[in-house]
């Protein structure tokens, strides 16, 4: 089992800075953060596109240049934060489709995107759904043509049956799931459960460890917050195991997003312990 990293973790470094969180004393770029994941030896990583300085094709060249030179599997990723909007921005879709063959050009063969977000959660969701399974099912056709696959994230939106529903719905060999393993325990659907019936969908991951943040309302989504890989409450070898036995093909990419308090808004040894313990966690997969 490969481990990875998503730049997601470095989202206050790359100019998103949440309510209360510090600055960061200095920004990060691309090149720096792929540095930091050649220096962890990991295998792959996971780009956030919304993060990239520009689309220009001379620069994703240079990009793919630089990746093939480190070695990585990748994910080019699409939607933060709110992706299509639970199927009420055609804008968005427009803008989804026209990156796929920026996915390509950088080599990657999965393009995580995003549907909806908890800004949408309250909202009925059997409408949602019956949007995006259709917006879905005309991008795929457009992915399949540039040999892409597209892994729609659970992204404290839908529950595991809602995104098994989806998927089937769509009924596309290039259309499964990027699997956050923490953003299922923030709509209190357990995790474990739903990797039983979505590992063998699963393209890419998010591998998210949670505690409670003390303070912090419950209905606030980041009540639970990140930790490193085996802080939390997340039994990430189990999920693990779960897409072993399905024959998954990607890579397990640690993503932390709002880094609890305990740690001193330290992104950068957080990511470093989660790549250990993911690494620990590769090795004990039967």
């Amino acid at each position: 089992m490969k481990v990875g990293i998503d730049s997601y973790c470095f989202h206050r470094f790359f100019g998103e800075v949440y309510p209360g969180q510090p600055q960061p004393t200095k920004p990060m770029t691309m090149e720096d953060f792929l540095a930091f994941a050649k220096e962890l030896s990991v295998d792959g990583v996971s780009l956030e596109s919304c993060f990239f300085p520009t689309m220009d094709k001379g620069w994703l060249t240079d990009l793919k240049g630089q990746l093939d030179g480190y070695g990585f599997d990748r994910v080019y990723a699409w939607g933060h934060p709110d992706g299509l909007e639970a199927g009420g921005n055609r804008a968005a879709y427009d803008d989804m489709l026209a990156q796929i063959p920026n996915a390509r050009m950088i080599g990657a063969d999965v393009m995580r995107v995003v549907g909806s977000s908890l800004m949408f959660r309250h909202l009925p969701h059997k409408p949602q759904l019956e949007i995006l399974a259709k917006w879905f099912k005309e991008a795929v056709k457009v992915a399949e043509d540039h040999g892409v696959k597209v892994a729609v994230e659970n992204h404290i939106d839908y529950t595991a049956d809602e995104c098994l529903w989806l998927i089937e719905e769509v009924g596309s060999p290039y259309f499964g799931l990027n699997f956050d393993t923490g953003n299922f325990v923030r709509l209190l659907d357990d995790p474990i459960a739903g990797m039983k019936k979505l590992a063998k969908y699963t393209f890419a991951t998010h591998i998210k460890d949670l505690k409670v943040r003390r303070g912090v309302p419950v209905t606030e989504w980041y009540f639970f917050s990140s930790t490193p890989v085996g802080d939390g409450i997340v039994d990430n070898l189990a999920l693990a195991q779960l897409l072993k036995d399905a024959d998954y093909k990607g890579f397990l990419a640690v993503e932390t997003d709002h880094l609890h308090p305990d740690y001193n808004y330290d992104e950068h040894a957080a990511v470093r312990q989660s790549v250990q313990e993911l690494k620990r966690i590769a090795s004990q997969l039967k």
